[in-house]
């Protein structure tokens, strides 16, 4: 249980030994904005996405070429308000993308928090397509990845390429989306707001010994959260009324 490289290592020798395991070495959830996204519900989604960093914290969002003009903006601001309430922020942007990125966030530099101490960086990174699995272990400065796709199918079809099939948020007002969205991600856990709702004591009020990722296929055809009442094929999808649910109400932001 937890995310990074010790985790997977543990896994790796079980299976060496004939062990079967259900891992969860690597965390970092995805968002997908579509062309019937909400602005307001997207930017709050973002937000209460990235108070701290866990493994259900947003890591990788996804907005569609058709909106990016539009809602580009509303996820830096997002993004710069998560800052606030924690320290800095930092965008990694993949390449060919930079251009809906403004010249103002490209050119700047900013203070990070990092393990072994502060350093100064720029607020934003050029990104290859193929590093977007890359789960961003940040200590105080909330850190994400932007990638702009040509529709939310193409959004899918990079989550399960390249993401450890963990947690997903489509933001569409449109429920056949919706729909398409489920049918069509390789994910135990789905939902149509922020991402930190992926907790079993949370989410369901039950125990949680720990919770189980797709990265390696379902082990006993087990759920996603692994508890110690029960075992089940279930997989858990949510849908948010309340867009200021936060997992740190004392410092949420209200939209």
């Amino acid at each position: 249980r937890g995310s990074g490289p010790a985790v997977a290592q543990l896994g790796a020798i079980a299976r060496q030994a004939g062990t079967p395991v259900s891992l969860h070495g690597t965390g970092g959830a995805w968002m997908v904005a579509d062309v019937a996204a909400d602005a307001n519900r997207f930017e709050a989604a973002a937000y209460h996405s990235l108070d701290r960093k866990v493994c259900n914290t947003l890591n990788v969002c996804c907005i569609v070429r058709e909106r990016a003009q539009e809602l580009v903006p509303v996820f830096l601001r997002a993004l710069q308000a998560a800052g606030e309430r924690r320290k800095g922020a930092k965008l990694h942007v993949v390449e060919g993308c930079e251009r809906y990125i403004p010249t103002a966030w490209r050119d700047a530099r900013v203070t990070v928090a990092r393990a072994e101490g502060e350093r100064e960086e720029p607020l934003v990174e050029r990104l290859a397509e193929g590093d977007l699995g890359r789960e961003w272990e940040w200590e105080e400065t909330p850190e994400v990845s932007l990638m702009i796709v040509e529709d939310a199918a193409q959004a899918v079809d990079l989550f399960n390429r390249y993401s450890p099939r963990f947690a997903a948020s489509l933001i569409s007002q449109d429920a056949q989306a919706h729909d398409r969205f489920y049918a069509a991600i390789d994910a135990p856990f789905t939902g149509d707001g922020f991402t930190r709702w992926v907790d079993g004591q949370y989410a369901l009020n039950r125990p949680e010994l720990g919770l189980s990722n797709w990265e390696h296929g379902r082990l006993f055809a087990r759920g996603g959260v692994l508890a110690g009442d029960g075992v089940f094929t279930v997989r858990a999808r949510v849908r948010q009324t309340d867009l200021n649910l936060d997992r740190n109400p004392d410092t949420a932001k209200r939209f």
